[in-house]
């Protein structure tokens, strides 16, 4: 090599190291949804156990919802909509760090854990869950404008009963699920037209996953911790 450019390689390197620290920081085109509305109620279950895993997941180390600023501008609408009609949006989770979906991922590998079981997957045999589609490689969550929500009563925050839990893995949770009482369709339609009506598209096996339509970043997926 010319020594001319011998001192481009630490330069390269630094400027490598730099790139690789600044992609584990919250990128500005995401913003913290609490600031954007103040009374959001927040019950991310993948900060602390009560979810499919039954502990903490990796990537999760504060109750906080990061979202692109698109999806933000969308759910303040929905939440003053909502909040009109005395009731409110409540979020499982939102972003999602790609490191949380690999410990997804170890978690389904390995067979013997089934400490949630009961709660979350009842009748679900665990080696079916990659099959089945309940985990992946990838989510679209990580790419910063998916969200997981319901809709709560404003006056005692308690949820409006969507016939399953957030999470519960059946076709209890498909939308095209029809052995629910009149009241929890009611409500799970509410949470439907007012999300596609802002902008969001449901996926046809769970009533509280929602992604936007035009989402920013539709091919990037995002690794900075929620903290």
């Amino acid at each position: 090599m010319n020594n001319r450019y011998a001192f481009l390689i630490p330069l390269l390197a630094l400027s490598l190291l730099f790139s690789c620290a600044t992609q584990r920081e919250i990128p500005n085109s995401f913003v913290n949804l609490k600031e954007q509305i103040p009374n959001l109620e927040i019950d991310l279950r993948y900060y602390g156990s009560h979810n499919f895993l039954g502990r903490p997941v990796k990537g999760y180390e504060a109750n906080k919802v990061f979202i692109s600023k698109e999806a933000a501008s969308a759910l303040v609408q929905i939440q003053k909509e909502l909040n009109a009609q005395g009731l409110g949006i409540k979020v499982f989770d939102a972003y999602r760090p790609q490191q949380a979906v690999n410990n997804f991922k170890e978690w389904a590998l390995d067979i013997a854990d089934t400490a949630a079981k009961k709660e979350f997957y009842p009748d679900v045999d665990k080696r079916n869950l990659f099959k089945l589609g309940y985990i992946a490689e990838k989510s679209g969550h990580s790419r910063g404008s998916t969200i997981d929500l319901t809709i709560i009563n404003l006056k005692d925050k308690k949820e409006l009963d969507m016939g399953t839990g957030f999470d519960y893995f059946g076709e209890p949770s498909h939308h095209d699920y029809s052995n629910l009482s009149p009241q929890q369709k009611a409500n799970r339609k509410l949470l439907k037209d007012i999300m596609e009506k802002h902008g969001f598209k449901s996926i046809e096996e769970e009533w509280w996953h929602y992604t936007l339509k035009n989402e920013p970043f539709k091919d990037q997926y995002f690794d900075f911790k929620v903290r």
